[in-house]
């Protein structure tokens, strides 16, 4: 059953790519013409939009597209259709394991590799935790694949579009079901190269293009500490599987790594190495600035990206490894100073962005630094009790998102929208579930997850739990508020789109709508059905010891001062009364402050300029020495001293030398007399 779990959306993705690839030689059967079009010309650029049949004419030719590439509906058809069945067994394997007789165990596949005494087995390690992860990755790329069938109904590539939301759903479960970390570091980089493709999928926007690339650059430098922590580990436990390394790491507390003249506590190094990966993978702060730019893929993409896979691969490799961070409380403070940091930068960010998904991205970022703080103060359920109602009511905002931008043509500027609740009912409330959810309104999922977490920082000892417990409630508060500035901003007041738009804004169909309910009930009811058996008396029994607690963490959350939990729903009141006064009672409020405090709006709406401060440092550097080096280096030194210096200089002494092959027999016979009174002279006088 696992191996189907795992393989199917593999096999989805190498037929679906076949497909793609054989539609590209029938239709340019001379090879890809690169970025012309079959007419030589380029092709427009294609649009993400499922245009509902209706029978007025204008709303047919209101767009225009591209033939679809030759089997296309197969393509949707199995992919979607392995995914459901992935996640109906990832179900049945979740109440089996979770709730069930069944035990964890270790399912080998194949011996991969050996190299001395490095031996990594491909084999897929089975707990409660990745039980939990099968669920969350399958059921939410399901849903996006059957949306995706609805919103890319017009795009001219969907073969190749569903074999890469393939193979990232497949490179994830491979990172989830891994029982090493090298088969884990095969699916980290797996999702990498396919949330590369799918931001840059529309291949042809020079934005998009440089979105992918920021994403993949910025990976790759939290990837490299990764890296290195697999190393070390590898150094200290000569082993990279799971079980050896927990069984043993209690032996390496206290123990010294010496670089150069100093002297480093081992585990800290490793645990701040892995963690420097999940800085990159799950944008937190420094790290986080390809996450807002990959909105420039399809929406489906920003979904999966946002809700089950990616991002969640940082939080993932935490707990997993909850073993070796609950032995490091210097290593649980570091990740609880950037959960918290990251929890409040995204949210300040996000009260004044005006991109629809933006505003949603940053929610994501300011919510995966929630889920550190949760892993941080060492109550590792609460972190991922979080994470799986999150991808519910995040995914649900996104697809809604998509929905909002299908209807009003491919517009994503809130300011360009308003009114549309009458339009887009189905969507509107599905946007609100979405919105109360993620602001933690009681009794929802975000309510039940988000303050087990805020409990946890107050009740942690870790270094920086009370900066953690302080961030997240201001974060509750400005969650609440730039979520329903989005709802108000959109769905409420008078329409701000042209009568052109206006006109063509429909309902999104059932293909996309059924799957926003699906997500709208998990929304609902995932915290109040699972949250005494994450966090409750009963989540020893569930997780089965898959996670490592700090002692007395999950207990001293509990018995948290009633104002501790009351903190944050406060702040959800105060956010949304805020934001109803701002944006429905007096919509003019919000532009004489932005007014008034010019220079705090730029630098909020600018992202604290981190993208301006990483091109002065890294980006203007790097051209600059490159550019000397070349010049410099490359020219002057190289080439100059080098090959192309000796050849000039053989040259030179040639074209000299040859001068004095005249063809004059007195000039060789004069040459010859000044040789000889050269030799005479030389006789006579030498000692």
């Amino acid at each position: 059953m696992y191996q189907a779990i795992v393989f199917l959306p593999l096999l989805g993705a190498i037929i679906a790519g076949l497909i793609a690839i054989a539609g590209a030689h029938q239709r340019h059967p001379g090879g890809e013409p690169g970025e012309h079009g079959d007419d030589g010309h380029a092709p427009a650029e294609p649009h993400a939009l499922a245009v509902a049949e209706e029978d007025d004419e204008d709303d047919k030719h209101a767009h225009s597209h591209a033939p679809a590439a030759v089997g296309a509906r197969p393509a949707e058809l199995i992919t979607s259709g392995f995914l459901v069945i992935s996640a109906i067994l990832s179900w049945i394997a979740f109440f089996s394991v979770g709730f069930g007789t069944e035990k964890a165990a270790r399912y080998p596949i194949l011996n991969w590799f050996s190299s001395g005494t490095l031996s990594v087995d491909w084999a897929l390690r089975v707990d409660t935790l990745t039980v939990v992860m099968l669920v969350v990755v399958t059921t939410v790329s399901a849903l996006v694949h059957i949306y995706s069938i609805g919103y890319m109904a017009h795009d001219p590539y969907r073969p190749r579009f569903f074999a890469y939301l393939s193979m990232f759903t497949f490179a994830m479960l491979a990172l989830v079901t891994a029982d090493n970390l090298v088969q884990l570091f095969f699916g980290w980089e797996g999702v990498g190269l396919a949330s590369y493709l799918l931001i840059g999928f529309w291949y042809l926007r020079p934005s998009a293009n440089a979105a992918a690339i920021k994403a993949f650059i910025v990976n790759r430098i939290g990837d490299f500490g990764f890296a290195l922590g697999i190393f070390a580990v590898f150094h200290l436990f000569n082993s990279v599987e799971y079980e050896t390394i927990f069984a043993n790491a209690q032996t390496i507390v206290a123990q010294k790594l010496h670089f150069l003249s100093w002297d480093f506590d081992a585990l800290t190094v490793v645990c701040l190495l892995l963690f420097m990966g999940a800085m990159g993978k799950s944008a937190q702060f420094l790290l986080h600035t390809w996450l807002p730019d990959a909105m420039e893929g399809p929406t489906p993409v920003s979904a999966l990206i946002h809700a089950a896979t990616m991002v969640t691969a940082g939080v993932f490799m935490v707990a997993r490894l909850s073993p070796l961070f609950s032995l490091s409380p210097v290593a649980l403070g570091f990740v609880v100073f950037i959960g918290a940091t990251t929890a409040f930068f995204a949210a300040t960010v996000g009260l004044v962005q005006n991109d629809i998904k933006r505003v949603i991205a940053y929610s994501t970022c300011s919510q995966l630094g929630y889920m550190f703080v949760g892993l941080g103060v060492g109550a590792y359920q609460t972190g991922m009790f979080h994470l799986f109602t999150h991808a519910f009511f995040k995914a649900l905002l996104f697809l809604g998102a998509g929905s909002v931008i299908h209807a009003v043509s491919d517009e994503q500027d809130m300011r360009k929208m308003g009114g549309l609740r009458t339009h887009i009912p189905v969507t509107y409330w599905m946007m609100v579930i979405g919105t109360l959810a993620l602001t933690g309104f009681p009794l929802t999922a975000g309510f039940f997850s988000k303050d087990a977490i805020i409990e946890a920082a107050y009740a942690g000892t870790v270094p920086f739990a009370g900066y953690g417990f302080v961030l997240t409630v201001v974060a509750a508060l400005m969650t609440s508020f730039y979520s329903w500035r989005l709802i108000y901003m959109t769905f409420h007041g008078r329409p701000n789109a042209s009568p052109e738009v206006m006109k063509h804004v429909h309902e999104s169909p059932l293909v996309m709508l059924v799957p926003l309910g699906v997500l709208a009930a998990g929304s609902i009811f995932a915290g109040l059905l699972f949250e005494g058996t994450f966090l409750g008396e009963e989540s020893a029994d569930f997780w089965s010891g898959s996670l490592k607690a700090l002692d007395g963490v999950l207990e001293a959350m509990h018995h948290a001062p009633f104002w501790v939990s009351a903190l944050p729903a406060i702040g959800m009141a105060v956010g949304w009364l805020t934001a109803y006064y701002f944006y429905v009672r007096a919509p003019e409020v919000p532009r004489q402050l932005a007014e008034r405090h010019d220079w705090l709006y730029r630098f909020l709406l600018n992202k604290w300029y981190f993208d301006e401060l990483y091109d002065i440092l890294f980006v203007r550097s790097a051209k600059w020495l490159g550019r000397f080096l070349w010049n410099q280096g490359d020219g002057w030194l190289i080439d100059g001293f080098g090959p192309d210096g000796v050849s000039a200089w053989v040259i030179d002494v040639t074209n000299r030398v040859v001068r004095l092959q005249t063809g004059y027999l007195y000039h060789y016979a004069f040459a010859m007399l000044i040789g000889v009174a050269a030799l005479v002279t030389y006789i006579m006088f030498a000692p």
